[in-house]
């Protein structure tokens, strides 16, 4: 077993996706795309690469104590600016979510009558060269409804049928880089973005090409996608607002800069979304080293928590203002088929969850599995809300409410998270971007929250065990509980999850490293 003197050493739990060994440019990618990609990288890379320092200009700030703010009104807030809503994109009720490498799901998703499907090559996909290259010949074949998969129990070849859903794609986000393509690393965004535009024809679409930009964290950032979302439309030949867009706040600074941030992006972008597992990563990750700020339980957390309502009450504001969309978030309790009492509890949570979105004025939200889609679309008015509006409401809300008295605060709570983040890890070894794990769907923000939780729980204690009495989070003391839960998981001889136990041991290294090495961030 791993001692805590040597947990971390040598080991990166964020590997940036490189190319395969034997990988040639002439076989690997389509014709011509190179030529299509090369001044996009020339043009975009550095700037990129500026936004992130910025990023981390910004993380170190806020752990000195100089935390986000609202900005002063400026003019993206002041003038009476508006979108006008198209028609193929006025009811969003429901957006389902799903990795694009699972062309079933794909399928499922495309058939369960949602108003949106979003596409992902991001959190709930594995960041791996053939992953991410399945999942982008899916997402084409989808917009073009010729995707397919085989269905066993039926013994046929199901398809997509037509409808009117909207296909939104998911790329991987600014912080992240594509190795392997040219002699330094070049951003994921621009790679996923530019080798999907490169094969589309808008004759085989029913709608624009629509992208969900993630993990955005200010409002300069959203000028890099509207330049290269027009790039990509002149190399193509379309319009220069062909491209269109909605953004998730999953961020602690961009809560503080939407209005800016829609401004910046106003000939694209038709809607945000509340992001709010990766949102509650980035708001422990902007408090890590304020004591005051140490998270509960993730599962103790009640859905209308303060610093999520507050958001969610002034997102539609914003939103309605500009004539956009405001969409709510993923319910991560996933209903059952085989398990009555746990499906009865999900779907009952979904209802509540949706409901409360709805009331606070969002126009829709997030589910992951078919059997939310028609509770989720009966909990808000058809198609929209555009014209709620709530004029009384505080323009600058207070976005980091105290957390006292929220949720509890416990070794079980820290046991779990461990527990957690090696069966997460396990499935990302065996493929899998997202994992069902104790009734709850698990991807790489859930990850990322519970490595945050306990890391801080590291810095400031306040952790009590069942009797009551605080229990210090040494290194040596998590070191213990990651062997304690890896064993009990190799013991399980009814465990269902991927793999074997040499990649369950291998993803606790990871996962342990991770958190010992406070490495929060994908690169």
């Amino acid at each position: 077993m791993a001692t805590s003197s040597s947990v971390g050493a040598g080991i990166r739990g964020f590997q940036v996706n490189t190319v395969p060994a034997d990988f040639s440019p002439e076989r690997d990618l389509p014709e011509g795309f190179l030529e299509f990609l090369t001044p996009l990288h020339q043009k975009f890379g550095a700037r990129r690469d500026e936004l992130v320092d910025d990023r981390r200009l910004v993380l170190a700030d806020s752990h000195s104590g100089n935390k986000p703010v609202h900005r002063y009104p400026g003019p993206a807030v002041r003038n009476g600016w508006r979108i006008e809503l198209p028609e193929w994109c006025q009811d969003q009720r429901n957006q389902m979510t799903g990795p694009a490498d699972d062309a079933e799901l794909v399928v499922k998703m495309l058939n369960s009558g949602a108003p949106g499907v979003m596409l992902d090559l991001e959190d709930s996909t594995v960041n791996e060269w053939e992953h991410q290259r399945l999942g982008v010949e899916n997402i084409l074949a989808a917009l073009r409804g010729t995707l397919t998969y085989a269905d066993k129990k039926r013994d046929r070849v199901a398809g997509i049928q037509p409808s009117a859903t909207v296909i939104w794609i998911r790329p991987r986000g600014l912080h992240i880089q594509q190795a392997g393509i040219f002699a330094e690393p070049t951003s994921a965004s621009l790679f996923d973005v530019a080798r999907i535009a490169y094969r589309v024809e808008p004759g085989e679409l029913k709608h624009p090409l629509c992208f969900y930009i993630p993990k955005s964290e200010s409002a300069e950032e959203a000028l890099w996608w509207r330049d290269v979302f027009q790039a990509i439309a002149e190399a193509r030949g379309w319009p220069r607002d062909y491209i269109k867009c909605m953004a998730l706040v999953e961020s602690h600074p961009l809560a503080f800069q939407m209005e800016e941030f829609l401004y910046n992006l106003r000939d694209h972008i038709l809607g945000l979304n509340l992001g709010r597992w990766d949102y509650m990563a980035s708001l422990i990750d902007f408090n890590l080293t304020d004591p005051d700020w140490v998270f509960p339980d993730r599962n103790t957390i009640p859905h209308d928590v303060p610093f999520f309502q507050n958001l969610r009450e002034l997102m539609p504001e914003i939103c309605h203002k500009r004539g956009m969309l405001a969409i709510g978030g993923m319910t991560a309790l996933y209903p059952s088929r085989t398990d009555a009492e746990l499906n009865t509890r999900a779907l009952d949570s979904l209802k509540k969850d949706k409901k409360n979105e709805a009331v606070c004025g969002m126009d829709g939200a997030w589910t992951g599995h078919p059997d939310q889609n028609q509770i989720a679309i009966d909990q808000f008015p058809y198609p929209n809300q555009l014209s709620v509006r709530a004029p009384q409401s505080e323009r600058y809300p207070n976005l980091r409410p105290s957390l006292n008295s929220i949720g509890k605060k416990t070794v079980a709570g820290t046991r779990a998270a461990v527990r957690t983040i090696i069966r997460y890890h396990n499935g990302v070894l065996n493929g899998k971007g997202a994992s069902l794990l104790d009734g709850y769907m698990e991807d790489l923000a859930t990850d990322r929250i519970y490595r945050l939780m306990i890391a801080q729980r590291m810095r400031h204690g306040g952790v009590s065990d069942e009797s009551g009495e605080v229990v210090p989070h040494t290194a040596e003391f998590v070191n213990r509980l990651f062997d304690e839960e890896l064993e009990k998981l190799l013991a399980d001889t009814k465990r269902k999850d991927e793999g074997s136990d040499e990649t369950l041991r291998e993803a606790r290294r990871i996962a342990e490293a991770m958190v010992m090495n406070e490495e929060f961030n994908p690169v």
